[in-house]
Protein backbone atom coordinates (compact mmCIF):
# COMPACT_ATOMS: atom_id res chain seq x y z
CA UNK A 1 0.00 0.00 0.00
CA UNK A 2 2.81 2.47 0.86
CA UNK A 3 4.49 1.82 -2.50
CA UNK A 4 1.20 2.34 -4.37
CA UNK A 5 0.53 5.64 -2.56
CA UNK A 6 4.09 6.79 -3.24
CA UNK A 7 3.71 6.12 -6.97
CA UNK A 8 0.27 7.76 -7.12
CA UNK A 9 1.33 10.91 -5.30
CA UNK A 10 4.79 11.38 -6.84
CA UNK A 11 4.25 9.96 -10.32
CA UNK A 12 7.10 7.43 -10.11
CA UNK A 13 7.70 4.22 -8.20
CA UNK A 14 9.65 4.38 -4.96
CA UNK A 15 13.31 3.40 -5.12
CA UNK A 16 13.77 -0.32 -4.42
CA UNK A 17 14.56 -1.88 -1.10
CA UNK A 18 12.78 -2.58 2.13
CA UNK A 19 10.49 -0.10 3.84
CA UNK A 20 10.68 0.57 7.57
CA UNK A 21 7.40 1.53 9.25
CA UNK A 22 7.65 4.73 11.29
CA UNK A 23 4.16 4.42 12.76
CA UNK A 24 1.20 6.76 12.71
CA UNK A 25 0.28 10.16 14.11
CA UNK A 26 -3.02 11.99 14.40
CA UNK A 27 -2.82 15.56 13.10
CA UNK A 28 -4.63 18.50 14.71
CA UNK A 29 -7.55 18.17 12.27
CA UNK A 30 -8.01 14.49 13.15
CA UNK A 31 -6.43 12.96 10.04
CA UNK A 32 -4.26 9.92 10.80
CA UNK A 33 -1.02 9.73 8.78
CA UNK A 34 1.02 6.53 8.39
CA UNK A 35 4.67 6.74 7.28
CA UNK A 36 7.35 4.33 6.05
CA UNK A 37 11.01 5.13 5.38
CA UNK A 38 13.13 3.60 2.66
CA UNK A 39 16.60 4.04 1.27
CA UNK A 40 17.00 5.17 -2.30
CA UNK A 41 17.72 8.04 -4.61
CA UNK A 42 14.66 9.90 -5.87
CA UNK A 43 15.07 12.53 -8.58
CA UNK A 44 12.80 15.23 -7.16
CA UNK A 45 12.92 17.15 -10.45
CA UNK A 46 10.86 14.31 -11.99
CA UNK A 47 8.06 14.37 -9.40
CA UNK A 48 4.71 14.62 -11.15
CA UNK A 49 1.88 14.60 -8.67
CA UNK A 50 -1.59 13.19 -9.07
CA UNK A 51 -4.38 15.68 -8.44
CA UNK A 52 -7.62 15.73 -6.50
CA UNK A 53 -10.83 17.71 -7.03
CA UNK A 54 -12.36 19.88 -4.35
CA UNK A 55 -15.02 22.55 -4.18
CA UNK A 56 -13.21 25.89 -4.35
CA UNK A 57 -13.92 28.47 -3.17
CA UNK A 58 -15.88 26.73 -0.39
CA UNK A 59 -19.65 26.63 -0.92
CA UNK A 60 -19.24 28.02 -4.46
CA UNK A 61 -20.42 24.86 -6.23
CA UNK A 62 -17.28 25.06 -8.43
CA UNK A 63 -14.90 22.09 -8.46
CA UNK A 64 -11.20 22.73 -8.98
CA UNK A 65 -8.23 20.35 -9.32
CA UNK A 66 -5.22 20.63 -7.00
CA UNK A 67 -1.97 18.61 -6.93
CA UNK A 68 -1.47 16.10 -4.11
CA UNK A 69 2.14 17.32 -3.88
CA UNK A 70 3.07 20.82 -5.01
CA UNK A 71 6.84 20.52 -4.51
CA UNK A 72 9.41 17.88 -3.60
CA UNK A 73 12.90 18.46 -2.19
CA UNK A 74 15.57 16.81 -0.07
CA UNK A 75 16.31 18.17 3.43
CA UNK A 76 18.54 17.25 6.32
CA UNK A 77 16.78 16.44 9.59
CA UNK A 78 17.29 19.90 11.11
CA UNK A 79 15.76 21.72 8.14
CA UNK A 80 12.99 19.11 7.82
CA UNK A 81 12.04 19.80 11.47
CA UNK A 82 11.56 23.48 10.61
CA UNK A 83 9.39 22.72 7.57
CA UNK A 84 7.24 19.75 8.62
CA UNK A 85 3.81 19.96 10.24
CA UNK A 86 4.21 19.91 14.03
CA UNK A 87 2.32 16.61 14.49
CA UNK A 88 4.48 14.94 11.84
CA UNK A 89 7.77 15.85 13.55
CA UNK A 90 7.38 12.59 15.51
CA UNK A 91 8.21 10.78 12.25
CA UNK A 92 11.55 12.57 12.08
CA UNK A 93 12.31 11.55 15.68
CA UNK A 94 11.50 7.93 14.79
CA UNK A 95 13.58 8.07 11.60
CA UNK A 96 16.52 9.49 13.52
CA UNK A 97 16.23 6.65 16.06
CA UNK A 98 16.18 4.04 13.27
CA UNK A 99 19.23 5.59 11.60
CA UNK A 100 21.11 5.80 14.92
CA UNK A 101 20.36 2.15 15.67
CA UNK A 102 21.69 1.12 12.25
CA UNK A 103 24.95 2.98 12.90
CA UNK A 104 25.49 1.19 16.24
Amino acid sequence: MARREFAEELGQPPPGGDLTPLGSVRQAGGKVVHIWAGRGDLDVSRVKSASFAMEWPPKSGRMQDFPEVDQAAWFGLAEARRKILPAQSAFLDRLEAVLSAEES
